[in-house]
């Protein structure tokens, strides 16, 4: 069979979100906002554009992997609370075509700036494009219009407020001329010469409780004033700016917690429609599968610990390492790991193994083909054992891939790593994550993100059965529970999104 994926120009685009935003509210409770992903039906209604770059299509793909290289180069409790959220509201977006990446509308400064900017677990600092002399300040349309986006700029706010190199969260006080100029900032990212650099300030993020009451909170923070973007910030990925997630001390979670607003802890959820849910201050619930974290001092990240392995009826106890980075958008294993999920899925595959052909680089290494007009399949069921015993199913590892509207195959989500093993969000999908640094572990429970029933995701002791869908509308995933799909096949490219940098690790 013939894979092959007609080009289409990436981002052309996308963000005309920056008016996605207009509610409001604060307080120390939990702060929560959407997240969608690009193809989500919000996303193209708000845009008003419906001919968007292939969500399938080779260079999709191929993009997408070379983000995840990319930022695999960063530097790597129930009860009363208040949980927290964008003033826009807790949507995050799934984006496709910038790095199947998910993205939030958060608005800061006085008077009120909004961005659309991608949100990374995988790194800490918070920046935003700023008075540049080297950034994306417009994005193409699919009709040649230019589409501005919005610059922060610290003289336009009357909130804003220097950061000083003499300020402990100034760690490059070296290149100081004085202890009263402003505090610099450089943000080295793996991809070759992709780079954020700057001052930091201080200003306000504009935050709601995330419940019936809306109540506002303005929430001082520090942030990046990103006067130099370069590399792939320069082509596609996080043209509007970059919410790191992380667990350091400068990231927007940590600074919530210190100054009093919010527990230390965040959940994102991840929905198979490419809609998705942000609350801070929130630790997840008491029935939540849990797991700790393993933190290392030097270079903290969200770090657990697979002790077994569960592919259909074949068990494996295998331990290994693995960071849980939505900034990443597959999974990415190596070793033993890889070796043992790949070849015991396979194993119990009736479909024909594709085979690679010249020029065919997608990163996916099994991949398999559907007969015409098949109209089931079964795959087993994966399952990670995590340390402390609780039970990590993913709910959908696969990428349906499409020969126009025509179902022709599938792929394992998993890639071959050479370092690192990162479990992506392709295997957060149906999940809330609770990111609970107060407890110090990693808390999930199955979701579908638009209220608490859990998703249906039935898990059966070894398979799993897929219908898989006819597609006709290429950007709608929201009745296809087959994964993102790999649409035109032809010839197999990885497009590692046009967010080569979001996932910073």
């Amino acid at each position: 069979m013939a894979w092959s994926f007609s080009r289409s120009s990436l981002y052309r685009l996308l963000f005309l979100v920056m008016s996605l935003a207009s509610q409001r509210c604060y307080g120390f409770r939990t702060f929560g906002f959407d997240v969608h992903h690009r193809y989500s039906d919000p996303i193209k209604g708000i845009l008003g554009v419906q001919d968007l770059p292939e969500k399938g299509s080779r260079e999709y793909y191929v993009a997408m992997s070379h983000r995840d290289r990319i930022f695999r180069g960063r530097g790597l409790a129930d009860g009363d609370r208040t949980v927290l959220t964008f003033d826009g509201g807790n949507k995050t977006y799934r984006l496709n075509s910038f790095g199947y990446l998910y993205y939030a509308n958060v608005s800061v400064g006085t008077p009120a700036l909004s961005f659309l900017v991608a949100l990374d677990t995988g790194s800490d600092l918070f920046w935003l494009p700023c008075n540049c002399t080297s950034c994306v300040q417009s994005l193409q349309s699919e009709n040649g219009q230019d589409i501005k986006l919005n610059i922060y700029g610290p003289d336009a706010s009357s909130t804003s407020k220097k950061v000083l190199c003499n300020s402990t969260f100034c760690e490059q006080q070296t290149r100081c001329p004085s202890s009263d100029s402003g505090c610099p900032y450089q943000i080295q990212y793996l991809s070759n010469g992709t780079s954020s650099s700057g001052v930091l300030v201080e200003d306000v993020l504009h935050l709601i409780t995330d419940d019936n009451q809306k109540k506002e909170d303005d929430a001082r923070i520090t942030l990046g004033c990103g006067q130099i973007q370069t590399g792939s910030f320069l082509s596609g990925a996080a043209p509007n700016g970059l919410l790191g997630l992380g667990m350091r001390s400068i990231s927007v979670p940590s600074m919530l917690a210190r100054e009093g607003l919010t527990s230390n802890s965040f959940s994102m959820c991840f929905g198979a429609d490419g809609v998705g849910r942000i609350r801070f201050g929130d630790n997840g619930s008491s029935d939540q599968g849990k797991t700790p974290f393993n933190i290392r001092s030097s270079q903290p990240t969200y770090n657990i610990s697979i002790t077994q392995i569960i592919v259909g009826g074949n068990t494996a106890a295998l331990e290994f390492y693995a960071i849980f980075d939505t900034g990443t958008s597959f999974t990415y294993l190596n070793g033993p790991a890889y070796t043992q999920i790949t070849t015991s899925f396979d194993s119990l595959i009736k479909e024909n193994r594709h085979s690679s052909g010249s020029g065919e680089d997608l990163p996916f290494e099994y991949c398999y083909e559907l007969s015409s007009n098949q109209t089931k399949f079964e795959v087993p069921v994966l399952n990670l054992t995590m340390k402390g015993g609780d039970n990590y199913y993913v709910t959908d590892p696969l990428l349906m891939i499409y020969d126009g509207d025509v179902p022709a195959g599938y792929c394992l989500g998993i890639v071959k790593s050479d370092d690192v093993n990162i479990i992506g969000q392709n295997f957060m999908t149906g999940y809330s994550i609770a990111f609970d640094r107060d407890n110090m572990i990693l808390g999930w429970k199955e979701s579908n993100c638009y209220d608490d029933v859990p998703s249906n995701s039935s898990k059966s002791p070894t398979n799993k059965s897929h219908t898989p869908a006819l597609a006709a509308n290429p950007e709608d995933t929201s009745n296809q529970s087959n994964g993102p799909p790999i649409r035109n096949p032809s010839t197999f490219t990885f497009m590692a999104v046009l967010f080569p940098l979001l996932a910073i690790v």
